[in-house]
C-alpha cells in the first residue's frame, strides 16, 4: 500500500472506501477512521446524528497526503477521536475536481494559501467553518495537532452550535460574493506586453523559472513567451524560455535515467524535487520542449521531448490505450527512494571509469547531495542532476564533447537497467479524460515535430478509447475510467482539453473523425456549461450535483483552465469551419474574464496565448493534394518544420467526393480549393484575407512570415 501503510489488513474490517475505484480512496480503505465516500449516505448520517463533517481531499501520488495518513489516519487514537466527533469523508481530488475546486477556493480565501492534503470541517449541508492543509498528529511549532484539534472542534460544535452555524453561513455567503465577476471590456494587444513585463520582473536570471522556490514548471508561461517572441522578435522572451528549459532539463526535477519530470522543485535551482510524476506535467512539458525545438532547432529540446513522450508510452500507458494519472513520490514511506543513489551503488553498477564520469557529471557525494526533508540532514543519498554540461565536463577532462555524451548515455542506460530491479513507486492507474486530452495533444504535436509515427498511433489509440468508453448512456462525456468501469460526470476541463487534443490530432494525421468529434463535443460543452448571463464556462454542467456555489475556473495554475483552453478551441474551430458564431462566443468568453486578466495578466498566460491568436496575425492553411504524393508530403513536412503557432491546418484530399465524410462537409469553403495542375497546392488566408494559391513551398512560407 502507498504511504507506508503497515496495518495487517486481514485483521481489520475495511471501511466503506473498499468499494471505490480510486487508488487514493482504496489506500484508506483499511484506516481505523470510519471513512465515507462523498455521497448522500454520509450527509444523511451527519444530519441525523448532528455531527460536523471532516472532509479530507488528496490524491494518491501526494507525499504529504501519505505523511498525514500514516501519522494520523492510520493511528487508532486519532481515529477514535475523529469517529466520535465527525462524519469523515475522503475525496480523491483527481476524481472529483469539482469538489476540490470549491473547497480549495474556501481554503485559499480563509488561509490565504492552499495545497494538499486539504482538510475542511463543515456543517452537514456542506458549509465550511474550518480549513487546513497538512495537520500533524501532535501540536508542534505552534501548529495545533489532530489530538488537540479534534476535541476542540467537537467542544465548540456542541457548546457554541448556533455560533458555528452562523459563522459557516457568513463564510459561504462571503465566498459566493467573492467568486462572482461581472463582464468587462475587450482586451487589446497592450495586455500581452504587460504580461511579458510581469514575467520578466519575476524571472530568475540565474536558474530560470519564475518567482522563488518552490518552483513549478508552468509550461503555459513558456507557451505564451514563445508566442510573444514570434510576435515581437524580442530576444529576451526567447531567452527566458531557453534558460528555463535548459536548467529544468539539467536539474533533479528531470529524471535523467527513465526520463519524465517530477512535480516541482523545492529549491531555486531545480535540483531537489518532490518526486511524484504527474501525467499532465509530462504532457505540457513535452509540448513545451517540442515547440522550443521548432523555434530554435536545439537538439537538446528534441531529445528531452522525445524522452518524456517515450516515458509516458513505456510507463503510463494502459493496455486499452489510455494514459494513467502518474507515479507516487514514495516507496515504502520513503520519498524519492526509487530515484536516489549512493556512491557505492553507482560504483558497484558501473565500470570505474564510467562511475567516475557519472560522479563528476551529476555531482554525487560520499555523504550524499540530498537532504531528507523532515530532519534536514544528509543521508548518503544522491539526486542525479547535471552540475556540469557535457561541454563543460569535456573541457575539464580534455575529452571531445561527443565522446563524453556517448559515454554518459551508456552509463545512464546501465543505471536505468539496475534501477528497474528496485521496487517501483506505486502508480495511480486511473484514466482521466481531461489529462488524456492534454497527452493526446502532446503526442500529436510530437508526431508533427519529430515525424515519429508511433506518437501518432498512440494518440489515435488513446482518442479512440476515450471516445468509445468514457460516455454515459445519455451520451455525455465521463471523467474517470478504472478497472473496467467509466464514471463521474465530465467537467468543463474534460470537454475543453479533449477538444484541444482532438484538434491537434486532426492536424497531425488529418483523420476527419477526430475533427467531427471535436465539433460535436464543443457543441455539447457550450450547451451544458455556458453561463448565458455573464459568459464563460462553469466548471460543472447545468445538471450536475449542487454544491455550495457554482464556480468558473479561469486562472492558469498548475494546469491551464478549461476556459483558457476553450478560448483557443473556439477560435481554431471557427477558422477551420468558417463558423463565425464560434468567434462571437470566443469574444463573449474574453469579455467575461477581461477584468480579472487586466489585474494580473501573467496569471492567465494560457488565455493570453489564445488572445495572441485572436489579435493576429493568424493563418488558415489548406493544403490540397493527394495523400501519398511526394509533393504533398514535402509541403506538409516543410510546414511542420517551423514554429507557426497561430494557424489552423486543413488537408483537402483530392478525390474525396463520395466518401462518408469529407472535409467539405465540415468546411464547405474548401470545396473549390483543389490542386492546381495536379500539384499539391497551398491556400493561405491571413487575418480574414486570402492570398493567391501557390504550388511553391517557398512562396507558401513567405505568406506565413517564416
Amino acid at each position: 500500500m502507498a504511504g507506508g501503510i503497515k496495518l495487517e489488513k486481514e485483521k481489520i474490517q475495511p471501511n466503506r472506501l473498499i468499494n471505490e475505484k480510486s487508488p487514493y480512496l482504496l489506500q484508506h480503505a483499511y484506516n481505523p477512521v470510519d471513512w465515507y465516500p462523498w455521497g448522500e449516505e454520509a450527509f444523511e448520517k451527519a444530519r441525523k446524528e448532528n455531527k460536523p463533517i471532516f472532509l479530507s481531499i488528496g490524491y494518491s501520488t501526494c507525499h504529504w497526503c501519505h505523511v498525514m495518513a500514516h501519522e494520523s489516519f492510520e493511528d487508532h487514537e486519532v481515529a477514535k477521536l475523529m469517529n466520535r466527533a465527525f462524519v469523515s469523508i475522503k475525496v480523491d481530488r483527481e476524481e472529483r475536481p469539482d469538489i476540490d475546486n470549491i473547497y480549495m477556493t474556501v481554503c485559499q480565501i480563509i488561509l490565504g494559501r492552499g495545497g494538499w492534503p486539504l482538510n475542511i470541517i463543515m456543517t452537514p449541508d456542506k458549509k465550511p467553518f474550518f480549513a487546513g492543509t497538512y495537520i500533524p498528529k501532535k501540536t508542534r511549532f505552534s501548529q495545533t495537532g489532530m489530538l488537540e484539534l479534534v476535541p476542540r472542534i467537537q467542544e465548540i460544535w456542541e457548546r457554541q452550535h448556533e455560533e458555528v452555524l452562523d459563522s459557516a453561513e457568513k463564510i459561504t455567503a462571503t465566498i459566493q460574493n467573492m467568486v462572482t465577476e461581472s463582464a468587462g471590456e475587450g482586451l487589446g494587444e497592450a495586455v500581452l506586453q504587460e504580461a511579458y513585463e510581469e514575467l520578466l520582473d519575476s524571472f530568475d536570471r540565474n536558474y530560470g523559472g519564475f518567482e522563488r522556490a518552490p518552483k513549478f514548471p508552468a509550461p503555459h508561461k513558456l507557451f505564451f513567451l514563445l508566442r510573444y517572441w514570434r510576435r515581437s522578435g524580442n530576444p529576451e522572451a526567447l531567452h527566458m524560455v531557453e534558460h528555463t528549459l535548459d536548467y529544468m532539463q539539467r536539474g533533479g526535477i528531470h529524471d535523467h535515467l527513465g526520463s519524465g519530470f517530477h512535480r516541482y522543485s523545492t529549491d531555486d535551482m531545480w535540483v531537489v524535487p518532490h518526486f511524484e510524476k504527474m501525467l499532465y506535467d509530462q504532457a505540457l512539458l513535452a509540448s513545451a520542449y517540442s515547440e522550443a525545438y521548432q523555434a530554435t532547432g536545439n537538439e537538446l529540446y528534441r531529445e528531452t521531448a522525445r524522452g518524456v513522450l517515450d516515458y509516458v508510452l513505456r510507463d503510463l500507458t494502459s493496455p486499452e490505450g489510455g494514459f494513467y494519472c502518474g507515479e507516487d513520490a514514495d516507496v515504502e514511506g520513503e520519498e524519492g527512494r526509487y530515484y536516489l543513489w549512493t556512491l557505492e551503488e553507482v560504483q558497484s553498477t558501473l565500470d570505474p571509469e564510467e562511475a567516475d564520469l557519472i560522479i563528476k557529471m551529476f555531482n554525487l557525494k560520499e555523504e550524499g547531495n540530498f537532504e531528507e526533508e523532515i530532519r534536514g540532514k544528509k543521508t548518503g543519498a544522491n539526486i542525479l542532476y547535471m552540475a556540469r554540461s557535457p561541454g563543460g565536463l569535456s573541457a575539464k577532462l580534455n575529452v571531445p564533447p561527443q565522446e563524453i555524451e556517448d559515454r554518459v548515455k551508456l552509463a545512464r542506460e546501465k543505471l536505468h537497467e539496475a534501477r528497474k530491479k528496485r521496487k517501483r513507486p506505486s502508480r495511480d492507474d486511473k484514466i482521466l479524460t481531461d489529462w488524456n486530452g492534454l497527452m493526446i495533444a502532446a503526442l500529436a504535436k510530437g508526431f508533427r515535430t519529430f515525424g515519429e509515427e508511433r506518437y501518432l498511433k498512440a494518440a489515435e489509440k488513446a482518442a479512440d478509447f476515450i471516445l468509445k468508453t468514457l460516455y454515459s448512456p445519455q451520451k455525455r462525456l465521463l471523467h474517470r475510467y478504472r478497472d473496467g468501469v467509466a464514471g463521474i460526470a465530465g467537467t468543463a476541463d474534460d470537454y475543453a482539453f479533449l477538444v484541444h487534443g482532438l484538434l491537434e490530432l486532426y492536424e497531425a494525421g488529418f483523420e476527419l473523425r477526430y475533427l467531427k468529434a471535436a465539433i460535436s463535443l464543443n457543441r455539447e460543452l457550450l450547451e451544458h456549461f455556458w453561463d448565458t448571463t455573464q459568459g464563460g464556462l462553469f466548471f460543472t454542467a447545468d445538471d450536475s450535483e449542487a454544491l455550495i456555489f457554482k464556480k468558473k475556473e479561469f486562472t492558469d495554475a498548475a494546469i491551464p483552465s478549461g476556459n483558457s483552453i476553450e478560448m483557443l478551441n473556439l477560435l481554431r474551430l471557427s477558422r477551420i469551419t468558417a463558423d463565425t458564431d464560434l468567434e462571437e462566443t470566443a469574444e463573449r468568453l474574453e469579455l467575461a474574464f477581461s477584468k480579472l486578466v487586466q489585474k494580473i495578466p501573467s496569471g492567465y498566460t494560457q488565455f493570453l496565448s489564445a488572445l495572441d491568436f485572436r489579435t493576429g496575425p493568424a493563418y488558415e492553411v489548406v493544403i490540397a493534394g493527394k495523400p501519398g504524393d511526394p509533393d504533398t508530403k514535402h509541403m506538409l513536412e516543410e510546414l511542420r518544420t517551423y514554429f507557426i503557432p497561430n494557424k489552423v491546418l486543413i488537408f483537402r484530399q483530392e478525390g474525396e467526393e463520395g466518401e462518408a465524410l469529407d472535409i467539405t462537409e465540415l468546411a464547405p469553403y474548401t470545396k473549390m480549393q483543389v490542386p492546381i495542375q495536379g500539384k499539391a497546392t497551398a491556400y493561405v488566408c491571413k487575418s480574414h484575407e486570402c492570398q493567391r494559391p501557390t504550388t511553391e513551398i517557398r512562396e507558401m512560407l513567405k505568406m506565413l512570415n517564416v
